[in-house]
């Protein structure tokens, strides 16, 4: 159960704005904690949930907090188990981790930095947090990754999809399973170049930070390596909710694809905005015009409504996969909450597993023994197929998924259906590649 989760709640979101450096209170000293942070000497370990639970990713942030519940139960020997029947590591048996019970606390980020950074310094000074986990946005994931490597805690990434979390902002202490930028454009390259054919021109709409910025630029590269041409690039702001004011210039170009580098809220108002500018009805440059959202969401599917039938992009999971890990997420998720988990609930999920497996697997939760039991981890039976946690940047290899929408769904859930399952090896860079290139892991930090 939640470690005082509702009185906690309300403060986190409110807490004062993180500052250079992270003071830690004289409770954390090595003397009496193994010489880690938060080291847990009772019955009970805390992890700490920071999800956006305001703001344009708000939706995706219920889901992530729905699913770390779930894993808790799982870890706590409640429920079905769900993955832990399915994970190919079977270090964990539902007694929670290391014989420790599973707590804990919630914060909001808000998906801004600051409140992100707040949250997470709070829930690690006052709560005790030994590992920080979530979020849907990658401004976020790399203000919070950072914090968490200056304290001496692990972070286990939630949504975050610019290459710079694993790229030139990636931390000996953090971790990503979710995809990123570079391997949407490569995986969905191929597919609009057969369904779209190479000869296009495609006008950009990004939003303004650093997952908008890598996502363009990787979206950029892939098509434009297959023949298309970009005729225009335009950064829309994060707070943005009426997007008409950046499709007349389109509709003023010659290009005769949009795409929409817009993640939860942003890509909704888009879209629909989009349509009612009647984009989709449009003949140019004697071709149809085409709309691509590189990174989907059933969520987002769902909030667009009708206006994303047929229109392609890339996904990390989808509730609709018949592997067994999926299958046994899928039903343990939808028999708690009544309907199939998004991609958001599946990353966080995982990501606590992970976690409490690594902690298992070392038989400590001092950080750098995590690290080593995370880095050149290779799974299965957790969805997506056979995955590895890359030492050089800790970024997870897998399987990646191109949908489109569904032209005849059948529920509110049927949105989307999966048109390609791009195998590992279409989608794996070299940690020096030029999407990626920049900054340095550094070495683990066990804090205190």
């Amino acid at each position: 159960m939640s470690k005082g989760n509702l009185t906690r709640r309300g403060v986190l979101k409110t807490g004062a704005v993180a500052g250079a450096g992270l003071a830690l209170p004289t409770y954390l000293s090595a003397a009496g904690h193994e010489g880690f942070t938060n080291a847990p000497t009772g019955s009970t370990v805390t992890l700490g949930f920071n999800v956006p639970q305001s703001g344009p990713y708000a939706d995706e942030g219920a889901d992530e907090l729905r699913a770390y519940e779930l894993a808790v139960e799982h870890l706590n020997g409640e429920g079905d188990g769900g993955m832990l029947n399915t994970f190919s590591s079977k270090v964990l048996d539902g007694t929670g981790i290391l014989g420790k019970k599973v707590e804990y606390v919630t914060g909001d980020t808000q998906t801004k930095s600051d409140a992100a950074r707040a949250s997470a310094k709070s829930m690690i000074e006052k709560d005790g947090a030994v590992m920080i986990t979530g979020g849907s946005s990658s401004g976020v994931a790399v203000a919070v990754q950072a914090l968490c490597q200056e304290a001496g805690v692990i972070f286990m990434a939630g949504l975050t999809h610019s290459n710079d979390t694993t790229g030139k902002d990636k931390r000996a202490n953090g971790f990503r399973h979710f995809f990123n930028s570079y391997m949407s454009g490569a995986a969905l390259a191929p597919v609009l170049a057969a369904n779209y054919g190479t000869d296009r021109k495609a006008y950009h709409l990004t939003a303004d930070y650093n997952w908008g910025y890598t996502t363009e630029e990787a979206v950029k590269s892939s098509t434009e390596a297959m023949g298309w041409e970009t005729v225009g690039s335009v950064l829309t702001p994060l707070t943005q909710t009426d997007f008409s004011s950046y499709i007349t210039p389109v509709l003023q170009s010659d290009a005769d694809v949009l795409v929409l580098n817009h993640y939860g809220g942003n890509m909704v108002n888009s879209l629909t905005n989009a349509v009612q500018f009647g984009l989709r009805d449009r003949i140019v440059n004697g071709k149809q015009f085409e709309i691509v959202v590189p990174l989907y969401s059933r969520l987002m599917a769902k909030g667009a409504g009708a206006n994303v039938k047929g229109i392609f992009g890339s996904t990390n999971w989808h509730w609709s996969l018949q592997d067994e890990g999926s299958k046994a997420f899928v039903q343990s998720f939808g028999t708690k909450y009544g309907f199939p988990p998004s991609q958001a609930a599946h990353t966080c999920y995982v990501q606590a597993l992970l976690y409490a497996d690594a902690v298992q697997r070392a038989g400590s939760f001092a950080p750098c023994a995590v690290v080593e039991a995370l880095e050149g981890f290779e799974f299965d039976g957790m969805g997506n197929g056979k995955t590895l946690y890359r030492a050089e940047d800790h970024q997870c290899f897998k399987d990646v998924l191109v949908v489109k929408g569904k032209e005849n769904p059948s529920s509110e859930f049927d949105l989307l259906e999966i048109v390609e399952v791009t195998p590992v090896e279409q989608v794996t860079y070299a940690p020096d590649h030029p999407q990626v290139a920049g900054g340095s892991l550094g070495t683990c930090n066990n804090g205190a």
